[in-house]
């Protein structure tokens, strides 16, 4: 199947998954995890309408920025992003998904203020309190939220999580839930309900992410195949 083929059935599973749990599908982003994909796909799945295009790598978005693959779609960043690779970033990319860290968030707020601009940021959440990943622990996420209130040139749109890889169903969406409760109180308590973000699911749980209040998915192999690792 082509790309606006995959992507015409992955919305079509999004729609459904909405439909069950009493929303509208309207109200939920697709962006496309364009990771180890060329320019030339990337395009094809802005033609198709993907609602934003998502990249894990500095290195990798720098280049296909200069090959203009993201025309006509926001960028968001949803990688690991170091401190000292910031300032390829920030005025870049729409939106950064993956602020995990008070030093990061920090970082981001000088680079946006040298730039003058206002960067668009959701928080990580590691729910799994995985060693190996980055992120707040739950019950460090709405100090994190705070802390950003603070910054003037941060702007926090919502929360984004990935469960452990190696969850089952019914605790995946254990995590989904949990990271939902923490999102809607930090949205009333801090943000006047103004928070727009809950990105959470993959190409493998994106429905139930949606079944548990995500409106905004991150979907690769779904959309692009099979990523080919060097």
């Amino acid at each position: 199947m082509s790309i606006a083929e995959n992507i015409a059935q992955v919305r079509a599973h999004m729609a459904e998954a909405a439909r069950e749990a009493g929303r509208d599908p309207k109200e939920i982003l697709l962006v496309g995890a364009s990771k180890m994909n060329d320019a030339a796909a990337c395009r094809e799945a802005v033609a198709a309408g993907i609602d934003a295009l998502g990249e894990n790598r500095v290195q990798e978005m720098v280049q296909k920025l200069s090959e203009h693959a993201y025309d006509g779609a926001p960028l968001h960043f949803i990688g690991h992003l170091q401190r000292n690779k910031v300032n390829k970033v920030v005025g870049q990319a729409a939106l950064i998904q993956s602020v995990g860290s008070v030093e990061l968030l920090a970082e981001i707020e000088k680079a946006a203020a040298a730039r003058g601009l206002t960067q668009d940021i959701l928080l990580e959440v590691n729910v799994g309190r995985e060693a190996a990943k980055s992120g707040f622990a739950p019950e460090d996420t709405f100090a994190a939220a705070e802390a950003a209130l603070g910054k003037p040139h941060v702007r926090v749109r919502g929360l984004m999580t990935i469960p452990p890889a190696d969850a089952d169903r019914d605790t995946n969406m254990r995590y989904f839930e949990k990271v939902r409760t923490l999102y809607v109180d930090i949205n009333a308590k801090l943000f006047h309900n103004g928070l727009e973000y809950l990105s959470m699911g993959m190409s493998g749980d994106y429905a139930d992410a949606i079944r548990c209040g995500a409106t905004m998915v991150r979907v690769g192999t779904a959309i692009f195949g099979a990523r080919h690792y060097l």
